[in-house]
């Protein structure tokens, strides 16, 4: 595996859209998601300028009137299957997940035909640590510098709600948009813009955010729901990450499939192991 190749592996976990090998197109066309195997998700809601608004009102509590369905657990563990997939790479990663809930996400990624992991990265509510065990490199970000490096503002929430499938802002002001069966919440946190599309069994169907300042977007597609734990979750996300480069003005985009092999919903502590040689840790 070369230096290229993991630093997209890590791409997929870690949604970088720095990445610049990938589909490219003139600002002024309609980008092309790159072709996808896997199973999209079956909710494909239209455009926001489309919708029939039958229902419009803002209120602080709109994601209790319309009784969003959020997983709740203490402890997560799981396996999962990520891809990505563009004109410029195809690649499938095994991922190790833990979390602890509103406080820790720990992934382990293994290569394979590898027999040994090659990565290994621990996200906080305020930091971000990246130990990439191929290259020999460790990395520790605020949130703030590692969402300047990746385009968008990332937050824990929202890496989480990539996992887990429930919305990344509970708190905020909700305008509410009724069409047939679905429900649109549109919110906004700070300079960017969230569109979450709930389905009539109250789950989270799709989730598009939007970088306001430089229309960057991000957008999950959950799919292949399953009980577990008393409640419905998403064993897969199809993933869009979408950017205009300052340096071209083209857009790029990235296709990210998350395929859950096997999750766990616990009660009982789990461990985080994130061991860094010294010397790593004396050059950052």
């Amino acid at each position: 595996m070369n230096h290229h190749l993991l630093k997209c592996c890590l791409l997929v976990l870690f949604v970088n859209v720095a990445c610049k090998k990938q589909v490219v197109q003139q600002s002024n066309a309609n980008p092309v998601v790159a072709k996808d195997t896997s199973k999209v998700a079956s909710v494909q809601p239209k455009p926001d300028s489309t919708l029939a608004r039958a229902s419009v009102h803002t209120e602080e509590n709109e994601a209790e009137k319309i009784s969003v369905d959020e997983i709740d657990f203490k402890y997560l563990k799981g396996k999962a299957k990520v891809s990505v997939k563009s004109t410029a790479l195809n690649q499938t990663v095994n991922v190790d997940i833990r979390v602890k809930k509103d406080s820790l996400i720990w992934l382990n990624i293994s290569v394979p035909g590898l027999p040994v992991s090659v990565a290994t990265a621990l996200f906080t509510q305020d930091s971000v640590k990246l130990y990439n065990k191929y290259e020999g490199e460790y990395h520790e970000y605020p949130y703030e510098l590692f969402s300047e490096k990746f385009k968008f503002n990332l937050t824990f929430d929202i890496l989480q709600s990539l996992i887990v499938g429930n919305r990344p802002f509970k708190k905020n002001k909700s305008r509410v948009v009724r069409e047939n069966e679905y429900f649109l919440l549109k919110q906004h946190e700070g300079k960017v813009s969230i569109d979450n599309y709930i389905g009539q069994d109250k789950k989270l169907k799709k989730l598009l955010m939007t970088q306001e300042v430089t229309n960057t977007k991000l957008s999950m597609n959950f799919d292949e729901f399953t009980a577990l734990n008393n409640y419905l979750f998403p064993l897969s996300n199809l993933i869009t990450v979408e950017y205009k480069s300052e340096k071209d003005q083209k857009i790029y985009q990235t296709v990210i499939t998350v395929k859950h092999t096997k999750v766990e919903l616990l009660e009982e502590p789990l461990s985080f192991p994130f061991k860094v040689p010294e010397k790593l840790l004396n050059k950052n």
